[in-house]
């Protein structure tokens, strides 16, 4: 039986399209070192355990499926540099080609989202991040937890996210932190009406396999959700959760 839940894994992916291809400054360390490194294999393993399943082959250097269509800063939407403040292309993009990105890649994305929301009762917007905090970051050079959880202010209820947290650390047998250094990106909050979200970091510290991060992980989710009430009428609706035992 599938988890049903709906993973986002927006940031994993390396490709340059084809459209700028030519301009684009960035090797292949940096355009990976800009990406989630390692999100692949902590959570690919996942996708055919739950309801729904997204990611792209693209860049995050190129576009970032988690801004709003509306950032136009250098780390936006479509960048100009990376989150170690590398230039990428060697020339600006024209608004044509800023437009072809977004209607070609993110708009895409997140009619995905939009349309598997409906066989799922949470999302989770999947990422890793830094052992350091990179120069663009919420904490620049400091040291990050091995796991961050987030909300985005209220893209599902405290009770929910606190408990997700509670069975992390059960089963990873280390502190997670919540809301710090991350609150939660654009996918969570724009996905939020459709259905609760969470995001979750993990650290590219050493600290475990990767092999290992994913069947822990797994683990938690699968009881975790055990504890939610799952009926139409139940967390989906009313964003209701049992209490858990003494």
């Amino acid at each position: 039986m599938k988890l049903p839940l709906l993973l986002s894994v927006p940031h994993t992916g390396l490709e340059i399209p084809d459209e700028v291809k030519e301009i684009c400054l960035l090797t292949e360390q940096e355009i990976q070192e800009d990406s989630d490194e390692e999100a692949d294999e902590i959570y690919f393993p996942l996708q055919t355990h739950v309801a729904g399943f997204v990611t792209t082959p693209v860049a995050r250097a190129v576009i970032d499926m988690n801004r709003d269509i509306k950032d136009r800063r250098k780390d936006g939407i479509v960048k100009t540099h990376t989150c170690w403040n590398k230039r990428i292309y060697s020339e600006p993009l024209s608004k044509k080609q800023v437009r072809k990105l977004i209607d070609e890649y993110y708009v895409p994305y997140h009619e995905k989202l939009m349309k598997l929301s409906a066989g799922a009762v949470l999302g989770v917007d999947c990422h890793t991040m830094a052992a350091l905090g990179p120069p663009v970051g919420p904490d620049p050079w400091k040291r990050r937890p091995y796991i961050c959880l987030s909300n985005g202010g209220g893209t599902c209820p405290e009770e929910t996210l606190m408990t997700l947290a509670l069975y992390l650390e059960e089963v990873f047998g280390f502190p997670v932190s919540v809301n710090k250094p991350f609150k939660g990106g654009y996918i969570i909050k724009k996905h939020a009406p459709e259905l609760p979200w969470i995001q979750v970091e993990f650290s590219r510290a050493g600290f475990m396999d990767n092999a290992d991060k994913s069947s822990r992980l797994y683990s938690a989710l699968k009881r975790w959700l055990a504890r939610l009430d799952v009926a139409t009428t139940g967390f989906a609706k009313r964003r209701h959760l049992r209490k858990l035992p003494a």
